[in-house]
């Protein structure tokens, strides 16, 4: 885990237009630490790799930024940044090329690892396409599926309503800083999505809505998530980028047919058409497609196999992918010994698994989990 005092600078970084992921990883090659490179004169900037014209942007910016107010800032907000070291930052998100180097996560639920899909689709949805995202979204939540979506009008603000009305996760991913509800109008829904959920994205506190940082912000959509389901497409529809950066990054992609006299269904139809997306009638059909149709019956074991609620609150902050006992102890809010003590009971029971370095999740073999709690 960085400290705070590095992560200020991971931050300061972040902001400057042309330092990403890749360059950040020079200037830490080249100075071992981020204070360093920071305070450091533009002629060994240059030595990091850093062209002149860079260099000279470097320089511009570190007069105007303050690394310690952005932690500031964050904490009046309440917001979380985990850089791409953490153990809390996605592995799933780590496997996209152009990953960056902070997210920004405001919410009081953020499992990385759990099984997440993205739900995308026109503004201008119609009866039809709300009827289909209300369906699928319950269905999928019973099923222990995170939901993420964008927050945007139509399509996106259907999914993550039904999806907190349904008592489920959901992932809000903004194109802007999280202290900035866009479109203002979701302000309420956002706040739901707090208690319920996450709000996410890669912009620092303080960034206004950009049009340029909505297609960027589909790919961390995408990113994070096993795949995308897309309901009402028209033919030059934003959904569309998600689902071709969704198959760029070797994801499932998902489409709902509509009628093709529906000009909000052509981008769907094409994508089935051209066999870039899978037919979707069902919930069942991308359960099945991912393997998750067991994820139900694993939630309901799970429940089973908890003996008191502190195993049901360890429990239900795990998912498929490991995570670590720090950050179990975040989002749980019990003390490290507690949650310590509870993890080896329920290792013992053969409901989780520990994968090195005090990394912990759900037991995949579920035969195994219903064999024995059947028996018992």
């Amino acid at each position: 885990m960085v400290t705070d005092k590095e992560l200020q600078y991971w931050i300061a970084f972040s902001r400057i237009p042309g330092i990403g992921r890749v360059r950040i990883g020079h200037l830490r090659q080249r100075f071992s630490t981020l204070e360093t490179a920071w305070k450091a004169p533009p002629s060994e900037l240059g030595q990091a790799g850093l062209d002149l014209k860079l260099v000279e942007t470097v320089a511009q910016w570190r007069r105007d930024i303050a690394p310690g107010g952005e932690l500031d800032k964050l904490r009046r907000h309440n917001v979380q940044a985990y850089v791409c070291d953490d153990e809390s930052y996605p592995s799933r998100l780590k496997e996209i090329y152009d990953y960056p180097p902070v997210l920004y996560v405001r919410g009081r639920y953020w499992n990385p690892g759990d099984c997440a899909l993205s739900i995308v689709g026109t503004r201008r949805v119609t009866v039809y396409g709300r009827q289909v995202t209300e369906e699928l979204c319950r269905d999928l939540v019973a099923s222990g599926v995170t939901i993420v979506s964008g927050l945007a009008r139509g399509v996106d603000t259907i999914a993550h309503r039904t999806a907190v009305e349904a008592g489920g996760k959901t992932i809000a991913v903004f194109g802007c800083g999280l202290d900035i509800v866009y479109p203002a109008e979701n302000a309420r829904l956002a706040q739901s999505i707090i208690e319920n959920g996450s709000l996410v994205s890669e912009y620092p506190v303080g960034t206004k809505p950009k049009a340029d940082n909505f297609p960027r912000r589909n790919r961390i959509m995408s990113g994070i998530s096993l795949g995308v389901v897309v309901i009402e497409a028209g033919e030059k529809s934003g959904a569309l980028i998600t689902a071709q950066q969704a198959l760029e990054q070797n994801r499932e992609v998902f489409a709902v047919p509509g009628s093709i006299l529906s000009a909000a269904s052509r981008g769907c139809n094409h994508l089935i058409q051209r066999g870039e997306a899978k037919l979707v009638l069902t919930a069942g059909d991308i359960l099945e497609e991912l393997n998750l149709s067991v994820t139900a019956r694993q939630l309901q074991i799970n429940e089973m196999s908890a003996a008191d609620d502190i195993e049901l609150s360890v429990l239900k902050h795990l998912g498929g992918q490991p995570l670590h006992v720090d950050e179990i102890c975040r989002v749980s809010g019990l003390a490290a010994a507690v949650v310590n003590s509870t993890l080896t009971v329920l290792e013992l029971k053969g409901v989780v698994r520990q994968f090195g370095n005090l990394n912990f999740a759900l037991a995949r073999n579920t035969n195994e989990v219903v064999g024995t709690n059947e028996r018992g």
